[in-house]
């Protein structure tokens, strides 16, 4: 039987997971498959070296890679391009391969091809991953073999060929810009602020990948929005679906809300039934989980499985959560929040505080953090956008500069206020100063604790 892609020439732009994952799913499909890198053989070996082969195949010894740079002669004799996420939509290969007439697609798109069950698609500016991860956990509750996919780490175009029952696909604006056949049977818009204008070039364009979630639903398919968002609802009500709702407050008929800390779903009659109240801290916590809720309400599955997944449910680490104590002094890993509207969801609710931000911005105007300026003890600045946090705060709120993440924690401290807090939610990327917002998470954690270890934790005065 012929694969998917027999007799394609496919050039795969970019050798990490994604296009790892791409070329080895091309190459099973039948086609002859070339890599056009921008690093250097050396660079790339490293890269493989470390690489961890659960999340994409590392050794594809049928792949030709042209490493060095991308040039217009990668691209002699190819039928596609497939475009991984790091890869901007100005870079000049795609320029290249859109003046030759060669389709461009991105690995979601061949999962799209290739996808034989139902599957629950999810986009956002923040709270993919916790979404994506908490109706994964719902389905498998339901009885379904179930697994996340796509953006949050393992590539939905290996998942697509694996003998799952249901899936719940992360995907990332990147990935929605350059697909064409997702077709969901019920797609989530978490929310839309400013993130990523250096890859769109315009909120605009980047609102409108996002908006190919559901460019494919009809009929009996559901969209999933958020009340709460002004511009992710705009974008929701142009779906040509369904469209059901959830939000951070009470529900109204057909939604899933929250009250208190519990996730409640107002019926079609006007009841309300209680879905549990997940393990997690925050408000963005309880949204991530009424819009789990709602999509898998949507989806089918019985009220008992969501209840069950919701109260069982880990927080994942990166995302707010109290990493150590020293003195009365607590510390509040929110690495993932890379950009201001998650830095500024992190702050929600929380007083004397000293702010840890700063790294690759994007693009993005930074300047909506100055909102937060009341909440703030201190700020401490670090990497590429510490000049323009300083700025930021001028005159507003005592800044310094910390030259790495151990020195912007033993600084944060020593100026954070009794029973205060020290907070990571750093509005910016990380791969100015870090391999990832993990390694900056994990450092910062490392730190914390060791101050704690050295000033145990007191209960804060009164």
């Amino acid at each position: 039987m012929s694969g998917a892609f027999e007799g394609e020439r496919a050039v795969v732009i970019g050798f990490g997971i994604s296009g790892r994952a791409a070329a080895h799913v091309l190459l099973d499909e039948g086609a002859e498959v070339w890599v056009s890198e921008a690093r250097t053989p050396a660079e790339l070996n490293a890269s493989l070296r470390a690489a961890d082969p659960a999340e994409a195949p590392v050794g594809l010894p049928d792949v030709r890679v042209l490493a060095s740079g991308h040039r217009p002669e990668h691209l002699d004799g190819a039928t596609m391009v497939v475009v991984s996420p790091g890869v901007p939509e100005g870079a000049a290969v795609i320029g290249w391969a859109r003046d030759r007439g060669l389709p461009v697609v991105s690995e979601m798109e061949l999962g799209a091809r290739l996808c034989r069950v139902p599957f629950v698609a999810v986009t956002g500016t923040n709270g993919k991953t916790t979404t994506v991860e908490m109706v994964a956990a719902m389905m498998r509750e339901a009885g379904s073999n179930a697994r996340a996919c796509g953006n949050v780490g393992y590539p939905f175009s290996i998942a697509a060929r694996e003998p799952f029952d249901a899936l719940a696909v992360e995907a990332s604006s990147f990935q929605l810009r350059f697909q064409e056949s997702l077709h969901p049977r019920v797609s989530v818009l978490l929310n839309i602020a400013p993130d990523h204008l250096d890859w769109h070039r315009s909120f605009a364009a980047y609102a409108d990948a996002k908006a190919r979630i559901y460019s494919l639903q009809s009929g009996d398919d559901v969209h999933v929005g958020n009340r709460d968002d002004a511009e992710g609802a705009r974008v929701s009500k142009r779906a040509a679906c369904a469209v059901r709702w959830f939000a951070g407050f009470a529900p109204t008929k057909g939604d899933v809300g929250v009250v208190g800390d519990e996730i409640v779903y107002a019926d079609d009659g006007g009841g309300r039934i209680e879905l549990g109240s997940p393990p997690g801290n925050g408000r963005p916590f309880l949204s991530d989980a009424a819009a789990a809720a709602a999509a898998a309400l949507a989806f089918g599955l019985p009220e008992d499985a969501v209840r069950r997944a919701l109260e069982s449910f880990e927080p994942l680490p990166h995302r707010g959560s109290i990493v150590a104590k020293a003195r009365s002094i607590r510390f509040i890993d929110d690495s993932k929040a890379t950009n201001p509207h998650a830095a500024l969801a992190a702050l929600a609710g929380l007083e004397g505080v000293v702010l840890i931000a700063g790294g690759v911005a994007k693009g993005v105007d930074l300047s909506p953090l100055g909102a937060a300026a009341s909440r703030l003890a201190a700020v401490v600045a670090i990497g590429e956008a510490a000049p323009a946090i300083e700025e930021i705060f001028r005159g507003r709120v005592p800044t310094q500069r910390a030259d790495s993440i151990e020195d912007a924690v033993n600084r944060a401290f020593d100026v954070a206020p009794p029973g205060g807090y020290v907070l990571l939610a750093p509005a910016c990327a990380s791969q100015d100063m870090f391999r990832d917002y993990r390694e900056r998470g994990d450092r910062f954690t490392t730190a914390a604790r060791d101050l704690a270890a050295r000033y145990p934790a007191t209960v804060p005065s009164r």
